[in-house]
């Protein structure tokens, strides 16, 4: 589904005429896979790709706060339980520590944008290969059943918040 989100979300967008805020908040609530959120953004555009990426890390980020209260709730229920270290993702750290070097060391700038722009354009192929991964053999394996759900909570989901944003019952909208 995130690989066809690369490319029917941006088609959509344009045949809706949807604005970049519009598609940002589409996109980052509908689109499961934050990478594939980030790329279908950038084809749609760079306003559209600024909003989404934010939106999309804030809802993402929701999982730190979830994550400690479950901790603490296991916790309370067997004090005795073996608590498992949490994994943090290092992307992240990667990530910010990238923003805060964009941010404060003024001749990179040209060096970074110019590898956010060609990051860019190969992402939505990237993405597409690896979501073309699945073949007819492992499908046959896993059966029609586990499909057809997938695809049916996909439609809805991206439905239902596309009539929100459509709607007018989103910010920014």
């Amino acid at each position: 589904m995130n690989a066809l989100a690369l490319y029917l979300f941006p088609w959509i967008g344009h045949l809706l005429d949807l604005s970049q805020a519009q598609f940002a908040v589409w996109a980052a609530l509908a689109i499961h896979d934050t990478s594939s959120v980030v790329g279908a953004a950038a084809v749609y555009g760079d306003e559209a790709l600024a909003q989404a990426t934010v939106f999309k890390l804030a809802r993402a980020l929701w999982i730190v706060p979830l994550v400690l209260l479950f901790t603490v709730l296991v916790r309370r229920q067997d004090p005795h339980a073996q608590a498992r270290a949490i994994d943090w993702p290092w992307f992240i750290g990667l990530f910010v520590l990238a923003a805060v070097a964009r941010a404060l060391i003024e001749p990179l700038t040209p060096l970074f944008d110019g590898l956010a722009l060609g990051a860019r354009r190969l992402l939505v192929l990237v993405l597409f290969l690896v979501g073309s991964g699945l073949s007819v053999e492992l499908l046959r394996r896993i059966g029609h059943r586990p499909l057809v759900l997938a695809v049916t909570l996909w439609l809805i989901v991206s439905g239902a918040v596309l009539g929100l944003v459509l709607g007018r019952w989103i910010p920014g909208s």
